[in-house]
């Protein structure tokens, strides 16, 4: 079958018109690939690396979640929790965009009125942090006095179900990517969540004893024999491609989980990632899997030689927004 003509609105025509060379031309390549691929029947996964939920991607990511072109999400637990962070705080954020000139003393004065600096923005520990750590420590020790355990994701989804925050909420609801994984029931790994603002906290809870079974939160090697039974249901009917922003831990983790089918398992009938592209300001480089660029993902067994490959070497908070607009006809 082949492809029909994208609807495309003012963003996307825009793009497509201007967007002719170089690694303009790829984010166009990447966009279009991807909306093949999603009308010949593929399902995506969007891996979420960086601050992105800080960058406010919500803002066309929820979208995109609601329009069902996301099928899967991993990220990493800082994009987890600051997603809600922005939600019930977003008033109270500042935004430094001399954020280049600032001394170290301007930092140590930020961290004084407990503003934790993300490029140009800071978020304000009492009003985001702290609002979320007395939330989360509610569901922590009612889960661990029951004797039960929760990925890090549900617990975050117990609370947003619960309607504690709503009263908290400072941003539009339709622009929060996890309420909207939430209305669409779209599944989420975290690799690595401890290393986060809340992976902390729990920590913190576990030492005080206010926590008592360090495994009421599950672990990462738990979301990954989640995630290969979850990648053989979803390839019985269809392929499932991989969009990367970003690098580190939300795209490393989910993308071995096919050679461990092939190579550990011996499953050599579960296919290749359908669909991969990449989204990184990480130059080509010796030793770097961030710039590596996705043919080496060959010799690994996660891409075939025939899997649409694409990379985009630029500043995900530019790029994401605009191939998301040129996907959702804006």
């Amino acid at each position: 079958m082949s492809p029909s003509t994208p609807m495309l609105g003012p963003v996307g025509s825009y793009v497509k018109h201007h967007f002719r060379h170089f690694n303009a031309a790829a984010l166009v390549d990447a966009a279009e690939g991807y909306r093949v691929y999603l009308e010949q029947g593929g399902k995506m996964m969007v891996t979420l690396a960086g601050a992105m939920s800080t960058a406010e991607l919500g803002l066309s990511f929820a979208e995109m979640i609601r329009q069902d072109k996301v099928h899967l999400i991993v990220c990493t637990g800082a994009n987890l929790e600051e997603d809600i962070f922005n939600l019930v705080a977003h008033d109270f954020y500042e935004r430094v965009p001399h954020y280049r000139d600032l001394t170290p003393q301007d930092e140590a004065d930020l961290l004084g009125r407990h503003m934790n600096r993300v490029t140009d923005t800071c978020i304000p520990e009492m009003e985001a942090m702290r609002r979320m750590e007395k939330a989360m420590l509610d569901v922590w020790t009612r889960a661990d006095q029951a004797g039960e355990r929760y990925f890090p994701h549900e617990f975050f989804q117990q609370v947003l179900k619960s309607g504690v925050l709503k009263p908290s909420y400072q941003v539009d609801p339709k622009h929060s990517w996890m309420l909207a994984a939430l209305e669409k029931n779209v599944p989420i790994v975290v690799p690595g969540w401890e290393d986060s603002t809340l992976g902390n906290m729990y920590a913190a809870a576990v030492i005080r004893g206010e926590v008592k079974n360090v495994h009421t939160v599950r672990t990462g090697i738990e979301y990954m024999t989640w995630l290969a039974k979850h990648y053989q249901e979803v390839t019985k009917t269809s392929t499932l491609g991989m969009f990367q922003i970003g690098g580190g831990i939300a795209g490393d983790f989910p993308i071995c989980v096919v050679p461990m089918l092939h190579q550990d398992l011996e499953l050599t009938e579960v296919p290749l990632w359908g669909y991969f592209c990449q989204i990184s300001d990480s130059t080509t480089s010796y030793g770097s899997y961030s710039g590596a660029v996705p043919n080496e993902k060959i010799t690994w067994g996660k891409l075939g030689v025939d899997t649409p490959k694409f990379i985009v070497e630029s500043d995900a908070t530019i790029v994401a927004p605009l191939i998301f607009a040129y996907l959702l006809g804006w």
